[in-house]
């Protein structure tokens, strides 16, 4: 699967944002890319009122912007995530697309990102979103993968259930800030990766030092061996690689983590 990272910088105009994104997918394309992603919440700023002013429901502008640049440009797109309007409810939602337009699956946050480190970042996802309540997994022609967002790739719990329904790789469109990115943001998408034994992909927005939240960077892929194959920095960058899933299932017979369980002994761990 040759897949295409686009890490761009995300400003406060979201017809903007969708425009760069739009000609950022058509650059993937041109360079060989078959999957796209794009970066968490890539239409608009990282702030709780930017959810509000910018949450759209299924089939409006961006939703629409973005299954019409899948079909123009024949990639599978994962549309990073934007501001999900249902009802009275937003969600911070990831949909995917594929090479024809058509919705084939979609991710609503599952754990919120509620955090405040002494001395650090401090931000509350909860004051404007709701959480979603699903692991999900979809089909694509290179092979089954699995998608969350941001604060999901910390949970192993998630993963694992990703992995265990036949994700050959996990895609995280993902925010890390300065606080939290210099320290985790490698090692845990190392860690989801060897702990499955399956690809590991965090496509982040470019850092704005001058932006309301500064993120980053450093969108990243990871092999099923806990290698980092590819990343980027902390600028705007299309971060291509090639990802084969042979990998996974020789790097499972070298390793027998998975056929190794003993779920009855777990049993009662992660309720």
């Amino acid at each position: 699967m040759r897949t295409a990272l686009i890490q761009m910088k995300v400003g406060p105009d979201k017809t903007d944002n969708v425009a760069r994104a739009i000609q950022a997918l058509h650059r993937a394309a041109e360079a060989g890319a078959e999957l796209a992603i794009l970066p968490e919440m890539f239409c608009c700023p990282y702030t709780n009122a930017s959810f509000r002013a910018n949450a759209e429901t299924v089939g409006e502008g961006v939703y629409t912007a973005m299954a019409e640049a899948a079909r123009e440009t024949g990639l599978w797109v994962v549309a990073g995530s934007i501001p999900e309007r249902e009802g009275d409810r937003i969600y911070n939602t990831a949909f995917v697309f594929d090479s024809q337009g058509r919705q084939v699956a979609f991710h609503r946050k599952v754990h919120l990102f509620d955090i405040d480190v002494p001395g650090g970042q401090r931000f509350f996802e909860s004051k404007s979103l709701t959480a979603g309540d699903r692991a999900t997994v979809f089909d694509t022609p290179f092979g089954r993968l699995g998608l969350c967002i941001c604060f999901d790739i910390r949970f192993p719990e998630l993963s694992r259930k990703m992995a265990l329904d036949g994700a050959q790789a996990i895609i995280a469109p993902a925010a890390f800030n300065m606080t939290t990115g210099p320290a985790h943001w490698e090692l845990v998408f190392r860690q989801r990766a060897v702990d499955n034994q399956l690809f590991t992909i965090g496509v982040a927005p470019a850092r704005d030092e001058g932006g309301p939240y500064i993120s980053y960077g450093n969108s990243i892929v990871c092999s099923p061996w806990g290698e980092v194959l590819a990343r980027a920095g902390a600028e705007e960058a299309l971060v291509l690689a090639e990802l084969d899933f042979t990998r996974n299932d020789a790097i499972r017979v070298q390793l027998p983590l998975l056929s190794s369980r003993r779920p009855e002994v777990y049993r009662g761990a992660f309720d």
